[in-house]
């Protein structure tokens, strides 16, 4: 069984991959690509064990607008590093979306992404072969302040310290701080 990060700990990953009906477990969770959710969605539905769905790159996350309720994973494909449409799709899925469940980074994904990926809504992350999920954990402290606004932290820095600084008295007549 692999490993992943979920929730900044490593955890035992009890999800299968099948990309075919063909190759469906008889039971337990499993992981399919959209086109399968799409083709068998009623007989997926009452599968034996979880249903999550995977996205490509070119996945419209809105093919899963009717269905987001029932899906308690959606695994976002990153088929090489310098691909960021998945950090779109993410966004989109939590915030347009609402997607409430597990959303999982998976494919060429690296501890450089981590901070990045959790920052538009990933809580998952299936490192690619070669890293080391407990030394990547590391990764989220990598910087202590981010200046923009994200999905896990909706206010821009410079927004979130307005809240804590004191106003200053102004000068009305003059337009001056006093």
């Amino acid at each position: 069984m692999s490993t992943l990060i979920r929730r900044d700990r490593v955890v035992a990953d009890g999800w299968a991959v099948a990309d075919t009906s063909d190759g469906l477990p008889a039971q337990g969770d499993v992981i399919v690509p959209l086109s399968l959710w799409t083709a068998e969605r009623d007989r997926l539905v009452g599968h034996d064990g979880r249903v999550g769905v995977r996205l490509g790159p070119a996945d419209d996350p809105a093919a899963l607008a009717a269905d987001i309720e029932r899906l308690e994973l959606v695994a976002i494909d990153f088929p090489h590093f310098a691909d960021g449409r998945g950090y779109s799709t993410a966004r989109l899925l939590r915030e347009r979306y609402r997607y409430i469940g597990e959303l999982r980074a998976v494919g060429d994904v690296g501890r450089d992404q981590l901070f990045y990926l959790a920052r538009v809504g990933f809580d998952a992350f299936a490192l690619r072969e070669g890293e080391d999920p407990s030394g990547a954990l590391a990764a989220f402290a990598d910087f202590s302040e981010a200046y923009q606004a994200s999905v896990e932290r909706p206010q821009p820095l410079f927004r979130r310290r307005a809240l804590v600084a004191q106003p200053a008295a102004v000068n009305s007549h003059e337009g001056e701080v006093a």
